[in-house]
């Protein structure tokens, strides 16, 4: 009978009819897994978005002391969970770290919380011989001239090159993340100097044929990268 025959069709074709509901059925739970996942996710980052900003309000009110302590916090924080070499100094509130300035050359680096500031610092050369203080100065002003960040210091009467970098205590208080940013672009910058004073003091090359393969090599660096 053709009605036996379409009850035949149906009950061997359940087991497939099942089959697809099931899978219809976990596609769909698996999009309603998706879709409160993808809110959740969002959720928290709208919740850490508008947490960062409540953060920046309050640290905006801050004293400058305030400020001070809270950077200094952060400071020692980065030192400790970065492992580096350093000695913390707590009443004069800086700390001091040795880093390679250059290959077997350690120097040693100076973070500092004062007058409002957040101060990065190194001696890149000390005694450098007094005949060579016109050149040294005429080397320094090349290297103010072409410096987005920070100061070559030449001190004439303890004989010393300083590179200084230093930021508004304000910055890190609201972005601490410019405190290891900072320390970064110090210690890198601070490399050059220091090759370029050593070309002078020790080869007695030119200033200006010194900054002139300091360039030379850094634009060769941006060509190959």
């Amino acid at each position: 009978m053709p009605s036996d025959n379409l009850f035949l069709n149906l009950i061997t074709k359940l087991p497939a009819i099942f089959a697809l509901f099931w899978i219809i059925r976990r596609i769909a739970a698996s999009n309603i897994k998706e879709s409160v996942k993808l809110s959740i996710h969002r959720m928290k980052n709208l919740f850490l978005k508008v947490k960062f900003y409540l953060q920046r309000i309050i640290r905006i009110t801050y004293k400058n002391t305030r400020r001070e302590s809270f950077v200094w916090k952060k400071l020692k924080k980065l030192q400790s969970e970065s492992k580096w070499h350093h000695g913390v100094y707590e009443s004069e509130k800086y700390v001091e770290t040795t880093f390679a300035i250059a290959e077997d050359t350690p120097a040693h680096y100076y973070y500092m919380i004062y007058d409002g500031y957040y101060h990065c610092r190194v001696k890149i050369h000390e005694n450098y011989p007094t005949e060579l203080t016109t050149q040294i100065f005429i080397l320094a002003s090349h290297f103010n001239n072409l410096l987005n960040a920070g100061v070559v210091v030449v001190n004439v009467e303890n004989r010393y090159i300083e590179y200084h970098l230093k930021t508004e205590i304000i910055i890190p208080t609201l972005f601490p993340g410019e405190i290891h940013e900072l320390l970064i672009r110090h210690y890198n910058i601070s490399k050059d100097i220091f090759w370029a004073f050593n070309e002078l003091v020790y080869k007695n090359e030119e200033p200006a044929l010194i900054i002139a393969d300091l360039l030379r090599s850094k634009n060769e660096d941006k060509t190959q990268n």
